[in-house]
């Protein structure tokens, strides 16, 4: 299960973790995008459903959840990697809503996300793996809205409890910590003030952007069995921005 899926890095992991295998279930709030990008892993003998919703609706993740489990059997592994943000008002100066939907999708979604996987992984017997979202922002200010650093240092926390409590079920929870990516929502913002690429790539070891298949590549190392040893963690992919 893949969330934040109709673009960016959650697109490039649909198509990434379909060629090594995996069925992937796709969501996001987008139907027709989330229905051209299974379309065009079926046809590249992959398996996907695409299930539009919204990560912040419990009834939604619910669903989707279902929805995998019914095509596919059991889950196994999950992305939980919607989001949102935006750069810069000054905190006194940024409206409660912005607060609210960043709290909403960054936090309450992947809540909302695992609450309704762990216990399809539980039941499976298999055990599993979750992948979350987190951010540079998780660690430090970062030019970012005050309520997404604050949401992202949460979506880390979620992690680390999650790890704790669901180990001896075989579940492995960790989250990204993700640096700067060229992503939907950053060209966005580019657009809106071209002076920001140069501002989000001054801290970087390696000075420019990810592009959104180098995070989707971490994600699926962690979501396999090559990382079995791997639980709680914060694996930075941001060009060594965190390293100094």
């Amino acid at each position: 299960m893949i969330t934040g899926a109709s673009s960016g890095i959650g697109a490039a992991a649909a198509r990434l973790f379909a060629a090594e295998g995996a069925a992937v279930v796709v969501t996001a709030r987008r139907a027709e995008a989330l229905e051209k990008l299974a379309a065009e892993i079926r046809a590249e003998g992959g398996r996907a459903e695409a299930v539009a919703g919204d990560v912040t609706v419990r009834a939604d993740v619910d669903r989707i959840v279902d929805r995998a489990v019914t095509a596919f059997g059991t889950l196994d592994g999950a992305f939980n990697n919607a989001g949102w943000g935006t750069m810069g008002t000054l905190l006194h100066l940024t409206d409660d809503a912005v607060y609210d939907q960043a709290m909403d999708v960054n936090v309450r979604g992947v809540w909302n996300c695992l609450k309704a996987q762990l216990p399809v992984m539980i039941e499976s017997g298999r055990g599993g793996s979750v992948v979350n979202t987190s951010s540079n922002a998780g660690s430090f200010a970062t030019g970012a809205i005050a309520p997404y650093v604050a949401a992202k240092h949460a979506v880390l926390g979620l992690t680390r409890a999650a790890a704790a409590e669901y180990g001896a079920h075989d579940i492995r929870v960790n989250a990204l910590m993700v640096g700067a990516t060229r992503t939907e929502l950053l060209e966005q913002a580019f657009e809106a003030a071209p002076e920001l690429e140069a501002a989000c790539v001054a801290r970087a070891v390696q000075p420019r952007l990810a592009a959104p298949v180098e995070v989707a590549r971490a994600a699926a190392w962690l979501l396999s069995d090559q990382a079995s040893f791997v639980t709680g963690g914060a694996i930075p992919v941001d060009g060594g921005s965190s390293a100094i």
